[in-house]
């Protein structure tokens, strides 16, 4: 079965910010790496945070702890992006979402991101960033960028590509090969939309890390 390209500018940029704790943005992430192999673009990664977005709201107990545990590998990233380049933010992202998600040690956090770090060659000192209000700045700012384009009633994945920004798409199994490139034809086009806002539908399952 051959691989439709569609002729889309080579230097198309799509802007992805994601926080690595949410299995959902996990799947999303996953899906814009096939989209890169079937759509002429490029995917630039970023940083955004839920502790961040969820600062200041009343929440209920169980989901406050899980905010308040949210910032270390967001802080991590953040310094490792600063010290060493955006470059390394995939390679790290994906070294700590492959032990959240489908190895499922969403219980073992500090450990994880000691582990990635280790795996794709950064200084094990970045681990300081942790539980340092250091990069606190930097990780707003990058945050900010991220909801300028879409608003304060989404979180993460958001999305942005040329004139365009969207949060999501929520999926699993993330689509690969023509239907992921498929899909990104869709969300491009909707969202290109002038007073195009929400397309809904209840979730059934949950992530399925295939």
């Amino acid at each position: 079965m051959s691989t439709q390209v569609s002729h889309v500018p080579a230097d198309n940029v799509a802007d992805f910010w994601f926080d690595p704790l949410c299995p959902w943005a996990w799947m999303t992430s996953r899906w814009m790496l096939e989209v890169e192999q079937v759509r002429n673009i490029t995917v630039r990664w970023h940083v955004m945070s839920l502790a961040v977005l969820n600062q200041g709201r009343e929440l209920p107990p169980q989901y406050r702890e899980a905010m308040d545990n949210a910032w270390g590998p967001v802080r991590v990233l953040i310094a490792a992006s600063i010290a060493h380049g955006d470059q390394v933010l995939l390679p790290l992202y994906t070294a700590i979402g492959t032990r959240l998600h489908p190895q499922g040690r969403g219980n073992e956090q500090k450990q994880v991101i000691i582990e990635a770090l280790q795996e794709v060659g950064l200084p094990a000192e970045l681990i300081s960033a942790y539980d340092s209000i250091e990069f606190d700045q930097a990780l707003e700012e990058s945050h900010k960028v991220a909801i300028n384009k879409v608003g304060e009633d989404v979180g993460t994945p958001v999305v942005s590509f040329n004139d365009t920004a969207f949060f999501g798409p929520v999926i699993t199994p993330a689509p690969k090969g023509e239907d992921a490139g498929r899909l990104w034809d869709g969300c491009v086009l909707v969202a290109s939309v002038p007073g195009f806002y929400e397309l809904k539908r209840t979730r059934t399952q949950g992530p399925v890390f295939d």
